[in-house]
């Protein structure tokens, strides 16, 4: 076997390996934010509003100030000059109301757990315990609280704004030319079709990643340095120097190991920036880490929705029209995404569906509770939950299977590249492929006449089987689209490659993992490119001194986009080491091929190893003139569009119907994500983001009174799952190869999260659909689930579940 043969055959991309990073991760001998100390390391600890809504009258410091180790206490007046503010980088409409953000005020509170004060100790334990000692004088006032009701402006978030109504975002397609007039396809199908009209709750969530957020800046050198567990490195440095002042040039920050984020850390937080104006003011190094407590109550929530969907379809099934009504909660704030997180969802409403006319609207509404942003899957969860929801239900209308509808109306496999009603091209794709797959590994047909027999029965326990068939569209995005929709930023990627003189290479990416594997995958594509062995790649990234350009981590961007710069970058640096080669060679360039790592002069047996030409580069001995003893490459690159994953999620759920309790029995899913690098890290962001969204489906729920407090604001109250709440899930692939990059991949990392939770939904509702349910507010919690078959509405237990979505007239905005 050749040394090219010998390449080729163990070839790095679509290998499983183990991750190389764990090895640090799961021994300790790793880097979080916490683990930095600093030779005179001061710490923090933070204040916070206990009131959801108040008028800030005084702060007394006193007792606080002279308790042991503490250097100073400082209020948002103090450092008003030097905080900054955060950033809204996606204002979503040129009219948007959006407060100002400080992270610090000091004359009012907009939420339950927002800054009022922070105190400086030479300890993490003192400054807590004097945290407790700031006496702040607060005069509470009304609370905009409830979704519906806030929209109508029955209490004011910030009565200075003058209504809680942010943005109304709209999509048409017959205004865009992209579909028909959705108002005259309802019409005729409420003349001559079906019209299902149905109200869904996204309930709100808490990302609950395993690292806290933490926080340490060195304010001591030329440049101040903060170590952040952030997804941004990049953004936060850009959004830093914006905003206070400080040039960027003087910033340098760095994203170690990161424990996690799912969107949750996708954020420049008001922490990070107090954390910055004290190390500035005091000039000596300062940490903050949260505690779990503070984690739930102020890192942002995601989800929060009220979603009333009109469907339109004729008499046998076929889909014609569509009408989305969102209202989406920001908080207290339009966070850096805010209200463009539903905004990315508009696009995916229809769906795989072969829609003939759309609209979309969301009207974003402010309230008194902790902010909103993305969230794993961003928009795209909210919704594929929907549009799967309703698609069940045109099944029931029709008294056909759920399969069956959705394969009547999917894009076949033949049509693609297909453009949508959105008028977003979908590049490839294979439904039916999918689907199939799923349907034999879970034992479709059995299942359905199982449910069958226990329902002629009256069994007490019913078996429902709930269906997901989903796209998503992810590798965020294409800059173009991006300005089009007035986001503040690009969406491009940059790596560099560097050849380093013993034949090691070196990887530079402007994209940084908390959890993902990048130093993996990376890893695979650069052996695979350049013929070195998987365990001479170093992959660098996190730190904006090393990893100079990036637009970071988030929206399944890393491998799509991040890795499409990777592949350039190796290109490159094989383009510029192929004239060293033919020097040393003594060859023509024209004569020389490149595989397996080598070059090697066509037609005989003379070659040399990339990794010797980067050592001759090294020595640069006798080059002629013209040649730059340098093959080092970087690249940046913009997607021409977004990718599209898909895939069939299915599951089978027992209810018994005298307590409401649920039981997963099986679950498997099959998804195409074009071509996979690592088998090994897909499983695991396929089970990762399917635990999440069966989470939403079962456990979790952000939960306020009505006075704005968050009482589900520990891990007692807010239920993620454990391993041993959940079962094993069956996964699978088929695979659409992406038209649109070198390597033919697709995003996985949120994929899981957007399709599970309504496979999930509409396997309990299928369960007890013919003792008159048609819906379960989520998440399906055993009373909810006996409430509904009881027939105590859709099983929820907010107050407003049933009241009117208020109607927004898209010419002046108002609440009718």
């Amino acid at each position: 076997m050749t040394a090219t043969e010998e390449r080729a055959a163990t070839a790095e991309i679509g290998r499983d390996r183990r991750r190389k990073e764990d090895q640090r991760l799961i021994t300790g001998r790793t880097r979080w934010t916490d683990n930095i100390t600093l030779p005179g390391m001061l710490h923090l600890a933070m204040v916070r509003s206990p009131f959801a809504h108040a008028t800030i009258r005084s702060i007394d410091t006193s007792a606080a100030r002279t308790s042991a180790n503490v250097v100073t206490v400082l209020t948002g007046a103090d450092i008003a000059d030097d905080q900054g503010v955060i950033i809204n980088a996606w204002p979503i409409t040129k009219d948007q109301v959006s407060p100002t953000h400080l992270p610090m005020p000091s004359d009012r509170a907009t939420f339950a757990g927002e800054i009022v004060a922070v105190v400086v100790a030479r300890s993490a334990a003192e400054a807590r315990d004097a945290a407790e000692l700031v006496d702040v004088d607060y005069e509470e006032l009304p609370a905009a609280v409830d979704l519906k009701e806030s929209a109508a402006d029955t209490v004011l978030a910030h009565p200075d704004l003058g209504t809680n109504k942010s943005a109304l975002w709209t999509f048409d397609s017959g205004e865009a030319g992209t579909g028909g007039d959705v108002e005259e396809t309802i019409d005729k199908a409420r003349s001559d079709g079906i019209v299902i009209e149905r109200e869904y709750r996204q309930q709100r969530l808490i990302p609950a990643f395993m690292e806290p957020r933490s926080t340490v800046v060195d304010p001591t050198g030329e440049q101040i340095t903060m170590w952040s567990a952030t997804q941004i490195p990049h953004v936060l440095r850009f959004a830093l120097a914006a905003t206070t002042g400080v040039p960027e040039s003087k910033i340098r920050v760095v994203a170690p190991d990161v424990g996690g984020g799912f969107g949750g850390k996708l954020q420049t937080t008001p922490e990070e920036f107090i954390t910055f104006a004290v190390a500035r003011r005091l000039g000596k190094p300062v940490k903050y880490t949260e505690t779990r407590s503070e984690s739930l109550v102020a890192c942002h929530h995601g989800r929060d929705q009220w979603q009333k969907l009109t469907l339109a379809a004729e008499k046998d099934g076929t889909v014609t029209g569509l009408k989305v009504e969102l209202l989406a909660d920001l908080g207290s704030y339009n966070a850096l995404l805010g209200g463009g997180t539903p905004v990315l969802g508009a696009f995916m409403f229809n769906a795989i569906y072969k829609f003939q006319a759309y609209h979309f609207s969301v009207q974003t509404v402010l309230t008194n509770k902790t902010w909103t942003d993305a969230y794993r899957g961003a928009g795209r969860p909210e919704a594929t939950f929907a549009i799967e929801r309703i698609m069940d239900e045109l099944a029931a209308e029709l008294g056909v299977d759920p399969l069956e509808i959705r394969e009547r109306n999917w894009i076949k496999h033949d049509e693609f590249p297909y453009t949508t009603v959105c008028g977003l091209e979908y590049d490839s794709g294979n439904y039916e492929a999918a689907t199939e797959r799923a349907k034999e590994m879970i034992g479709y047909d059995e299942l359905r006449a199982e449910q069958k027999q226990r329902r002629e029965s009256g069994d007490r326990v019913q078996l429902g089987i709930g269906v997901s068939t989903f796209t998503e569209m992810c590798g965020l995005a294409p800059s173009r689209v991006l300005g089009s929709l007035d986001y503040g930023a690009g969406g491009w990627e940059h790596a560099s490659v560097r050849m380093l003189a013993t034949g090691k290479v070196e990887l530079v990416t402007g994209v940084s993992p908390h959890g993902q594997g990048h130093e993996t995958a990376f890893s695979q594509i650069v052996a695979d490119r350049l013929g070195v062995p998987f365990e001479d790649v170093e992959v660098l990234h996190g730190d904006t001194q090393v990893a100079h350009k990036g637009m970071d981590t988030y929206g399944s961007r890393s491998l799509v986009i991040g890795g499409e710069a990777v592949v350039k970058a190796a290109d490159r640096v094989i383009e510029k080491a192929r004239p060293i080669a033919a020097h040393l060679l003594e060859a023509s360039v024209d004569d020389l091929d490149f595989a397996g790592g080598r070059f090697s002069v066509r037609g005989t047996d003379q070659g040399l190893t990339i990794q010797e030409v980067a050592l001759a580069t090294f020595a640069a001995h006798n080059y002629p003139e013209g040649i730059e003893p340098y093959i080092d490459a970087e690249a940046t690159y913009d997607p021409i569009n977004f990718n599209f994953p898909h895939g069939t999620h299915l599951c089978a759920m027992e209810v018994d119907t005298e307590t409401g309790a649920v039981r997963m029995r099986k679950y498997v899913c099959c998804d195409d994500i074009g071509n996979i690098i690592n088998p090994l890290i897909v499983a695991g962001q396929v089970h990762g983001g399917v635990t999440q969204g069966i989470a939403q489906a079962l456990f979790e729920e952000a939960v306020y009174d009505d006075a704005g407090t968050l009482v589900s604001g520990s891990l007692v109250d807010y239920l993620v799952p454990t391993a041993a709440d959940l079962i094993s899930f069956d996964i699978d692939h088929t695979t659409s190869p992406s038209l649109t990059n070198t390597l033919g991949t697709k995003g996985v990392g949120e994929a899981g999260t957007i399709a599970s939770t309504p496979a999930v939904v509409n396997a309990i509702v299928d369960a007890v659909r013919h003792l008159g349910v048609n819906d379960i507010q989520m998440p399906c919690t055993p009373e909810r689930v006996w409430k509904a078959v009881q027939g105590v509405g859709a099983g929820g237990d907010d107050p407003t579940a049933g009241a009117a979505m208020p109607h927004f007239d898209e010419q002046e905005g108002g609440a009718q």
